[in-house]
């Protein structure tokens, strides 16, 4: 009997088409989903009926536990102890994405989890750990989320990394074994993902995938920009007073902060890379505290977009510019101020620039307050292997 698929980019109803694909793992079913690197046989961790088939499915290995796939990241606290700023950050800047986060859970968590879920401990923890990933595919993620239960997954078919996916082949191949395959084209990457062991402070890589440790690292930091127009007077000032009351807040050395995972920035929308502050900047930052004596402009990119967190803009076309560069950056920009433009104070005399640095330190204090340092409790660092 042939496998029904769903091709998502044909399918009438989208919202129909998720409730038919949550209704199939509901009734022990095995439903094909794409993440962002395979196609995966998906199965409910708490049907004994479905976790049989997907054994048989994956062969080798198959009295191993599954990986649980999550709708949402903040899903994954229910199988773990409480836990600390660095595994929340973790899950928090990796995913949704090509990462799969493997965490050591006391025993007595492993038993009220297992209890509640009523599963075997063997089900969900290999030893004392467990494996958990979210992946970035829509298709998955709202499957998942519809079904409202524990899913895992297994590869699925002709579906391996750099392989090219037909749905049709799949369906040939897992004809009888799965109940329903859901078709979203080709995968974004060709490479699987990434495997980290999370440790106490640090991770270290099992599997290298998709991010390597470069790209791991850098989406691990916490990364503040402010944008100006030509980055010589508003932006940098606002980099240095930011980078100054981060600082203070924290009781922390520049060394210190860099090793929390924070770094501040600045760029121009129309700036001409190299131009150093204007005299009057320098002067009214070396006022509070701030040299500005080393900075050096440089243009807003696409890579400095994506690199932030965290996005504050001196005006509103500011931001429209950030947003033209990069359209999925609509969340994280905002107006430095909330009420209005900061003026431009290029060619004023420095009494202006000092009633900037002013204004400045005030809005960049409460930015901090309620987007920043809410979420920095101890220090951040990965070491990776």
């Amino acid at each position: 009997m042939a496998v029904p698929i769903i091709s998502i980019f044909s399918a009438g109803d989208y919202e129909a088409s998720i409730s038919r694909g949550a209704e199939a793992l509901k009734s022990g079913g095995l439903v094909v989903l794409p993440t962002e690197t395979v196609y995966g046989a998906s199965g409910s961790l708490t049907n004994p009926q479905a976790l049989t088939k997907l054994r048989a499915l994956r062969g080798d290995g198959a009295n191993k536990p599954f990986t649980i796939h999550l709708a949402h990241p903040s899903d994954a606290y229910q199988y773990l102890d409480p836990v600390n700023e660095y595994r929340e950050r973790l899950i928090r800047k990796l995913w949704p994405g090509p990462v799969g986060l493997i965490f050591e859970v006391s025993p007595e968590r492993r038993k009220a989890v297992a209890a509640e879920l009523n599963v075997a401990e063997t089900e969900l923890y290999e030893g004392a750990t467990i494996t958990l990933r979210c992946p970035d595919h829509m298709v998955a993620t709202d499957v998942i989320a519809r079904f409202g239960g524990p899913v895992v997954l297994t590869t699925a078919g002709n579906s391996n990394p750099g392989a090219t996916w037909r749905a049709d082949q799949a369906a040939e191949e897992l004809a009888g074994k799965v109940d329903l395959i859901f078709d979203a084209g080709p995968t974004k990457y060709s490479k699987p993902s990434t495997l980290l062991r999370v440790l106490e402070g640090r991770y270290e890589i099992v599997r290298q995938g998709v991010y390597d440790e470069r790209i791991i690292e850098r989406l691990l930091r916490t990364t503040i920009l402010f944008v100006c127009s030509g980055n010589t007077c508003r932006s940098p000032m606002a980099e240095g007073l930011a980078r100054h009351i981060l600082l203070e807040k924290l009781s922390v050395t520049d060394l210190e902060l860099e090793r929390r995972g924070i770094s501040v920035i600045s760029a121009g929308s129309f700036a001409m890379p190299g131009a150093k502050a204007t005299p009057q900047a320098v002067q009214a930052a070396k006022e509070l505290g701030v040299d500005l004596s080393h900075h050096r402009s440089r243009p807003l990119t696409v890579e400095l977009i994506h690199q932030a967190d965290m996005i504050y803009t001196m005006g509103r076309s500011h931001a429209f510019q950030v947003m033209a560069l990069v359209p999925s950056a609509t969340g994280k920009v905002a107006t430095l101020d909330p009420a209005g433009d900061i003026e431009d104070p290029i060619g004023s005399d420095v009494q202006t620039y000092q009633a900037l640095a002013g204004q400045l330190v005030k809005l960049i204090d409460k930015r901090l307050k309620e987007d920043i340092l809410a979420n920095v409790k101890e220090p951040v660092a990965g070491v990776s292997q």
